[in-house]
């Protein structure tokens, strides 16, 4: 940030006193603020005064800390932190802000520049000949989608080209500055797109949105379990309803018992194998004939080996 110190002293005038129109201004600015927050009002009388002579000078710091009993370095510490104050002499008619921050450089600020340059002063915060003009680059003014752009006063010029601005700057030079409409200078609507609209250009249908009623819901009847609901998935053959059981039939479940008593009955013990008869293999069956068996049964002995063999 630049160092921003006051006018020299030949520029400085002796005195300050606001007329009567800002003097209602000023008393009815600090009573907008409760007792003992008086000097939240330094911001609005600086700028007042500054509307009033078009430059902040020391005389006027030194008024507004007398009025809202401020030491004088505070009001002077406001005064030079802030670049909306100007603290030198600017054009009595015209002192353009050139918007120089990169949407407007992009958009051809630096053009702009050359134009001040050109018709007012080389350098900024120079008077014209006629100390009716002067210019300054500064930082983004709000409005970068109409650059390039400058300020004059409290008026913003939007959408400017270089051959637009000497018009502007001739017309505040000739005292016709405030014929010169404010906002876009290429005929659009503030930041609408130009030649107009280009979307949202029909009619469009509204959207249904919870805040519309909506119908109630239909009560639907109780559903029926299936017959078979709570019933175990069993695939056994006992549990086949085709079998034909004492419950289900009554005579061939009879009639299948007595087959099967009959053929029990038919069974001799020749055509069942003995497991246990004499000579079998089963365990407990009788020896075979002729057989030694019990304790007459010789017990077998390990031959024994010669000597020296393992």
């Amino acid at each position: 940030m630049s160092v921003r110190r006051l006018a020299e002293d030949q520029f400085q005038p002796a005195t300050f006193a606001f007329n009567a129109e800002n003097t209602v201004f000023e008393a009815a600015t600090i009573a907008k603020y409760p007792e003992g927050r008086q000097q939240s009002a330094v911001i609005p009388l600086l700028m007042r005064a500054q509307e009033q002579d078009g430059w902040v000078t020391k005389a006027t710091i030194e008024y507004v800390a007398q009025k809202l009993s401020m030491p004088y370095i505070r009001v002077l510490e406001v005064a030079t932190f802030y670049t909306q104050f100007q603290l030198k002499p600017v054009g009595t008619k015209a002192h353009i802000q050139v918007c120089g921050t990169t949407p407007c450089m992009l958009r051809g600020s630096d053009e702009l520049i050359k134009v001040c340059q050109n018709k007012i002063h080389h350098d900024p915060f120079h008077l014209n000949e006629g100390g009716t003009l002067s210019w300054e680059e500064v930082e983004c003014q709000g409005a970068c989608v109409n650059a390039p752009m400058v300020i004059i006063f409290k008026d913003a010029y939007e959408d400017l080209t270089p051959e637009r601005l000497e018009q502007i700057i001739d017309e505040f030079e000739a005292g016709r500055g405030a014929d010169v409409p404010v906002g876009p200078q290429n005929g659009r609507h503030l930041s609408a797109p130009e030649g107009g609209p280009l979307t949202l250009t029909g009619d469009i249908k509204p959207v249904r949105t919870n805040l519309e009623p909506k119908p109630e819901p239909v009560a639907e009847g109780a559903s029926v379990p299936p017959s078979d609901a709570g019933r175990p998935k069993d695939t056994a053959a006992e549990t086949d309803p085709t079998l034909k059981t004492p419950a289900t039939a009554p005579g061939a479940a009879a009639a299948n018992a007595k087959e099967a008593e009959k053929g029990k009955s038919t069974t001799t013990p020749a055509q069942k194998p003995d497991v246990k008869r004499r000579g079998s293999k089963a365990e407990g069956a009788p020896a075979p004939e002729g057989a030694i068996a019990g304790e007459d049964k010789p017990k077998r002995t390990r031959k024994a080996k010669p000597e020296g063999e393992a």
